[in-house]
């Protein structure tokens, strides 16, 4: 894209609420696509990997004072229902007054492609941009900045989501998907003082899980989450909002997974 093109900085640094130095903005708007076209370009990689790591100390941090209440399982369960990919490319498609997409520097593929409206794409270039902000600024700006966009989300997510165990958001995931029904395998082992339980799911022919529980429920829901956060990385962007009932930005899990990668 020539760079020309791009509206200007303005509209995009009013959403944020601050001013970002050109040079570091470039970068946290520069894709992979982009920088190997034009001769090696520094990209906003780095960048993404430090605002995903600010996000999610900042957002954690707000849930547990905000639920002193709610266990550990719940708190997880609000936290990947506000960071992950669909929720993320939705807050970046609401930058602005046409969205963050038109200020993105992509390579001629990922334009030919729609990779402007694409919410892998989205997410990752707005986790770049808050760490730019957390960067120029420090940690109380950038944290000042993701309340200013995720409170709405984190409030929404509370009323909705926290009710919510994993076996039901997989289904409403695969049925939104068009999997079909989970399926649950259990093992278990020990004496019956201190049975060990070990679930599976299988989804459309591949297996998720290999969790362990002290009751057949927990182990369930764990391999139900392992699933989920699974699944929702996979097929985020074919989802759409489903997967922000309870999708998450972590690391694909699902440690024993018949085909599915």
């Amino acid at each position: 894209m020539d760079k020309r093109k791009r509206p200007p900085a303005d509209h995009l640094e009013a959403a944020f609420g601050v001013a970002l130095d050109p040079e570091l903005l470039e970068r946290a708007l520069t894709h992979r696509s982009y920088a190997y076209e034009n001769g090696g370009l520094p990209t906003n990689e780095r960048l993404e990997f430090l605002g995903d790591s600010v996000l999610g100390v900042v957002i954690t941090t707000a849930l547990f004072h905000n639920h002193p209440d709610l266990p550990e399982g719940q708190l997880a369960k609000l936290r990947a229902s506000v960071v992950n990919m669909r929720a993320l490319a939705d807050v970046a498609r609401g930058l602005g007054p046409n969205g963050l997409g038109p200020y993105l520097l992509l390579g001629k593929g990922e334009e030919t492609t729609g990779g402007r409206d694409k919410a892998s794409i989205l997410a990752d270039t707005l986790e770049a941009l808050l760490g730019a902000i957390y960067l120029q600024y420090g940690l109380d700006s950038a944290a000042g900045v993701i309340h200013r966009l995720f409170d709405p989300l984190m409030a929404e997510s509370a009323g909705r989501g926290a009710g919510l165990d994993w076996k039901t958001s997989l289904q409403e995931l695969t049925a939104s998907l068009g999997l079909g029904v989970p399926e649950y395998r259990i093992d278990e082992a020990g004496p019956d003082h201190a049975k060990t339980f070990t679930a599976w799911v299988v989804v459309a022919g591949d297996r998720y899980g290999g969790a362990e529980g002290r009751s057949k429920k927990e182990a369930e829901q764990r391999a139900a989450e392992a699933a989920y956060r699974t699944l929702s990385a996979k097929f985020g962007e074919a989802a759409g909002g489903s997967v922000q009932a309870a999708g998450a930005s972590a690391p694909k899990v699902g440690g024993d997974s018949a085909g599915a990668s």
